[in-house]
């Protein structure tokens, strides 16, 4: 369909902001021999009836992949750091309510570019990337799975601290992200 306008980011900036998420998740592996994986994703949401435009943003972002659910809901996602890092690249400018989201998410996944893989990362890097993950999920409404501090911490094989000087609740009505 050829490369998106300003007006075709602007349009789907609003439809992430409106109906959409941005995860960054510490998930298990189950057989690839490292404990865990970390997954980024960016996630559209729609009526499976008015699912064309998924479809759309889809060809205007070339990438992602639509999937109907079993609840009348279809989801176009987009998995990967190193894309959903490119993503928010183009779309943060007309980002409203999830710039401060989609700017951790960005920074999460710069630290990833640094080093690739989690064991690569020094102390300082993992307390940034847990802080960034910190302030996607705690932005996020609903949630399940959310991690503690302490959690990301024992995951990424540091002592955890019960008491941390910046919290990413409060940065996140700040406004700033310390990512």
């Amino acid at each position: 369909m050829g490369r998106p306008t300003k007006l075709d980011l602007a349009y789907i900036a609003g439809f992430l902001d409106g109906d959409g998420s941005l995860m960054v998740q510490l998930k298990n592996r189950a057989n690839q021999g490292l404990p865990h994986r970390l997954m980024f994703t960016i996630c559209f949401y729609q009526d499976s009836r008015h699912e064309k435009t998924l479809f759309w943003i889809r060809d205007k972002l070339g990438i992602g992949y639509v999937f109907r659910r079993k609840d009348g809901m279809t989801e176009l996602r987009v998995n990967g750091y190193l894309q959903t890092k490119t993503i928010m690249t183009i779309l943060s400018p007309y980002l409203k309510f999830k710039k401060l989201q989609a700017e951790a998410m960005y920074q999460a996944a710069a630290i990833l570019c640094k080093r690739k893989y989690l064991r690569k990362l020094t102390s300082q890097e993992k307390n940034e990337l847990i802080r960034c993950i910190l302030v996607v999920q705690n932005e996020n409404y609903a949630s399940r799975h959310k991690k503690s501090e302490d959690e990301l911490k024992k995951i990424l094989g540091m002592v955890p601290v019960t008491t941390s000087p910046a919290r990413p609740e409060r940065l996140a009505q700040a406004g700033k992200v310390v990512c």
